[in-house]
């Protein structure tokens, strides 16, 4: 088997277990040493005195591979600086940035309490940005000493992100602002050598099986093929994009672009926007249906 990784130095948050766990090993098994990240956290983010990484590493080690266990908060500020600064301080730098930690707390919007809404924001957004802040800023700085890296960041979205779900208002909005961070990264981070994609990801894990049918969901293992691949060298030109993975199939998705318009040539009347904002409509791709409806 041809290793993408060898040699490379990667971090994976939330890899104690389901998705991000078989992340960190594929990302293994193709020669990269693994930071392994997780929190030791319920579905619902709550702490439960657990090591799951631990684990995970030693999975990895008794394979032959490398890697050491992380416990840091991704959504603190310092504490994923700290994380950062662990891979370079163990392994000499860092090419590899898996975000994928996060829990849910579904409910119907008019049921959503604000802390439920602050603490899912937090993890998944908040979790990405920091953990993106201080790697980028490593990358920068290493560019500008001359020691341009050939790294690669694979942000975490969701379908629900894409086209919403049902009963999962607040993930979905997290989930949408990966999508937009992902876009706005790769175009800041270029100039470091970085690449910056997020997948979508469809698997049977904690996070799904309370909330879908997922008897014909694929494994989480499903999904980290395409990770390892955007995570070598050889994906260099592929950068500001979402990849939804659900089993075999791949799809490149194609987010927001601007569709049919119309230009009234000074400032609309309300009664004239009805009609052209409907004949537009109709010029316009029907929108996906929410998961649920």
């Amino acid at each position: 088997m041809a290793r993408l990784l060898e040699g490379r130095i990667a971090i994976v948050t939330g890899a104690g277990r389901g998705i991000g766990r078989a992340h960190a090993l594929e990302l293994a098994r193709h020669g990269a040493k693994v930071v392994v990240n997780d929190f030791g956290v319920s579905l619902a983010g709550e702490g439960t005195g657990e090591s799951p990484a631990s684990q995970v590493v030693d999975e990895i080690v008794s394979a032959g591979g490398q890697a050491v266990a992380n416990a840091a908060d991704v959504a603190d500020f310092a504490q994923a600086e700290a994380m950062v600064r662990q891979a370079i301080e163990t392994y000499g730098g860092l090419d590899i940035l898996v975000n994928n930690a996060g829990f849910v707390r579904d409910r119907m919007l008019v049921n959503t309490s604000e802390e439920e809404w602050d603490a899912v924001i937090r993890v998944h957004l908040k979790g990405h940005f920091a953990t993106l802040r201080h790697a980028g800023a490593y990358w920068r700085a290493e560019s500008k000493a001359g020691r341009q890296r050939e790294a690669r960041v694979i942000n975490t979205s969701s379908g629900a992100g894409l086209q919403g779900s049902i009963g999962q208002g607040t993930y979905s909005a997290a989930k949408a602002g990966i999508a937009g961070l992902t876009l706005v990264a790769a175009a800041e981070m270029v100039r470091y050598g970085v690449t910056v994609n997020a997948i979508a990801p469809v698997a049977k894990t904690r996070m799904t099986e309370g909330a879908f049918d997922t008897s014909a969901m694929a494994l989480p293992e499903d999904n980290s093929p395409v990770v390892a691949w955007l995570a070598s060298e050889d994906a260099r030109d592929v950068t500001g994009r979402v990849i939804e993975i659900d089993g075999p199939q791949i799809t490149v998705e194609n987010g927001w672009a601007h569709g049919p318009s119309a230009d009234a040539g000074a400032r609309w009347e309300a009664a004239e926007v009805g009609p052209a904002l409907r004949k537009l409509l109709g010029e316009a791709p029907v929108p996906e249906n929410v998961y649920g409806a």
